[in-house]
């Protein structure tokens, strides 16, 4: 099929074969790349988020819970719970378009509102944390019923003393409290000790349309500039190989058909002008032959008459 071809759309072909192997070739790999890149980015985010919770927990527990400190035992106030702090203003972040699908948890080993209890694949994450004290951070995806997540994971552990004077054993705590969530949970932490893991999660489908988006914006730039490499390869093949070259067939075909006076056009230095300097010299060449003949035949002819 390929003989049948001009020379112009032998290159298109190539040229197209190329692209679609080279896009082939190198999508699973800008794939994988661009995902570990949303991964990436989406995990800055979350940390910032994190180091903001952080940073909230630390303001409650040293800023409001010594001023709120009396009044525990009539009234709980959930504002003096770092955790709880934390939890809201988070929720007031979530209100902004650009945190919406973020989620934070304080998945607590032993908390004291089983709001926070850590589930099963939490309790392993925790554990982790427990085990390995060099381990600060663990990212991944989960699956749950509600679709998989892209999780982001720090160690949450007991910073200040103020932590464990609702938190180290029941009679220590405020009544208040322990009218409301009872003696049970939420004791027994020590200073220092990992108690949970702060949790940013996101939906996976966050991540891979984050990078499908840019795989997409990135092939069409590719796929463009190599579409414009191909126009721009015919155009200065056809003007520097093709018409120069059906040119040279037209001359030598009126030449083969003893057209002499016509002539070779030197338009470059390239391979192309040294084939036409080649075509003219065989064209002179010819020209002499043709006249050696014809003077043979005539001095041939003579000596005929006699």
């Amino acid at each position: 099929m390929l003989k049948s071809l001009n020379l112009k759309q032998k290159f298109t072909i190539l040229l197209l074969v190329i692209l679609t192997f080279g896009l082939s070739l190198s999508g699973f790999a800008l794939s994988s790349l661009l995902r570990e890149n949303a991964k990436q980015d989406i995990s800055s985010t979350g940390l910032i988020l994190i180091q903001t919770m952080s940073s909230v927990r630390k303001y409650t527990s040293t800023q409001v819970n010594p001023e709120l400190i009396d009044k525990l035992d009539t009234e709980f106030l959930p504002q003096t719970v770092p955790g709880y702090s934390a939890r809201e203003v988070f929720e007031i972040l979530r209100k902004t378009p650009e945190y919406r699908d973020f989620f934070y948890k304080e998945a607590t080993l032993n908390p004291t509102n089983l709001r926070d209890k850590a589930d099963g694949f939490e309790t392993e994450i925790v554990e982790r944390f427990r085990n390995k004290s060099d381990l600060k951070q663990v990212t991944g995806f989960r699956s749950i019923p509600g679709g998989d997540i892209f999780y982001i994971a720090r160690p949450l552990a007991v910073s200040e003393q103020s932590c464990l004077v609702c938190h180290s054993v029941p009679e220590a705590a405020p009544q208040s409290m322990i009218n409301l969530y009872g003696a049970a949970n939420g004791f027994g932490w020590k200073l220092n000790e990992i108690i949970g893991a702060q949790i940013i999660s996101v939906p996976a489908n966050n991540v891979i349309s984050k990078a499908n988006h840019s795989s997409l914006v990135i092939i069409l730039i590719v796929s463009t500039i190599f579409i414009a490499t191909i126009l721009l390869v015919n155009f200065f093949l056809n003007r520097q190989v093709v018409i120069p070259l059906k040119r040279m067939t037209r001359i030598a075909e009126e030449v083969s058909t003893g057209h002499m006076e016509v002539e070779f056009e030197l338009m470059s230095n390239d391979e192309i002008g040294n084939l036409a300097k080649a075509f003219r010299r065989m064209q002179l060449s010819l020209e002499m032959a043709m006249k050696r003949i014809k003077r043979t035949h005539g001095s041939t002819g003579d000596s005929n008459n006699f």
